[in-house]
């Protein structure tokens, strides 16, 4: 019964992540570009989720940043995923598609960046903090917008 449990523990959460469209990879230069045009041209409703998409995606880019080293590169990064989440924050005062997806993208970047935060330097910790603690806020944002409706 423990072995059931503790697979049910890991596979149910990875698959839930895989099913949102969340693997962990860094976004090459096109497919950022890509996200990036769709979240200009989408309409509010949708721009929330695209816009938890790019914080996703610049937060895996700035892990492998980090991970080659390149630190400068990495802060900016993470730079550019607190301005997408800021544009979520401002967008959630109107009603947005798959905001439940949104947040559990978002509850999965914060993670990622928990993960990241154990093996940076002190240099690199208040970028991530203030990161993370960003996307917390948008994530309980979220989830008070979820639960008004």
């Amino acid at each position: 019964m423990r072995i059931v449990a503790v697979v049910a523990a890991v596979v149910l959460p990875a698959s839930l992540a895989w099913g949102h469209g969340m693997d962990d990879r860094a976004p090459d230069a096109r497919e950022l570009a890509d996200l990036q045009a769709k979240a200009a041209a989408a309409s509010p409703n949708e721009q929330p989720y695209i816009y938890a998409e790019l914080v996703h995606s610049m937060t895996e880019i700035a892990t492998a940043q980090y991970q080659a080293g390149d630190l400068e590169h990495a802060s900016a990064s993470l730079k550019a995923a607190q301005s997408y989440a800021g544009k979520i924050q401002m967008s959630l005062l109107r009603d947005a598609k798959k905001l439940k997806n949104a947040e559990i993208l978002i509850r999965h970047t914060a993670f990622r960046l928990k993960e990241l935060m154990t093996g940076a330097s002190l240099d690199d910790r208040p970028t991530l903090e203030a990161t993370i603690q960003q996307l917390n806020q948008v994530q309980s944002d979220m989830i008070t917008q979820i639960f008004r409706h």
